[in-house]
């Protein structure tokens, strides 16, 4: 057994997470704050990656439509991270197997890398661009991505349940 899985079995074990597991109210309504909070972080996102593409609220400078909707992602964002961890503990030794899984992490990482590189570069000049019309060719490579990347993340949280297995 290979070290990672012995720490995704010892939390798969831990008694809450049997808890979460076994309870026919805790799993399902984690399960829907988790869906509900991706759902309001990946819309906050993808209003500003609309923006940045030229598809949506075209002559709105791009800080005046992602400052409001910052708060909104992080809560999301904090929101989709604790009971996605819960989730995960709850059924551990499944999710270590489950190609939709790892994908899914795949596709997050590269999501947060994307968002890193894309603030500390292209958005750290928002001041010189950000009220025209087609911002600079990186930030909308940014935004094309942000929006493949967490189409990619929901898709494989979908896939995960036709991959799921039952010891």
């Amino acid at each position: 057994m290979t070290a990672l899985l012995q720490v995704c079995a010892w939390i798969h074990d831990l008694p809450w997470a049997t808890a979460i597991r076994e309870s026919e109210i805790t799993f399902p309504a984690l399960e829907t704050v988790h869906v509900l909070s991706l759902g309001l972080m990946v819309g906050t996102i993808a209003i500003v990656d609309l923006r940045l593409l030229g598809v949506v609220l075209r002559h709105e400078p791009v800080a005046r439509i992602a400052a409001p909707l910052l708060p909104a992602t992080w809560i999301g964002f904090g929101l989709m991270l604790s009971t996605g961890g819960l989730l995960f503990a709850a059924e551990a030794t499944d999710m270590y197997a489950n190609p939709a899984f790892r994908l899914k992490l795949l596709l997050l990482g590269l999501a947060g890398l994307n968002m890193l590189v894309f603030h500390f570069t292209s958005y750290s000049r928002r001041v010189r661009w950000g009220s025209e019309v087609s911002p600079p060719v990186g930030a909308r490579i940014a935004a094309a991505a942000s929006l493949t990347l967490w189409t990619g993340v929901i898709i494989m949280g979908r896939a995960i349940a036709y991959f799921h297995h039952h010891g």
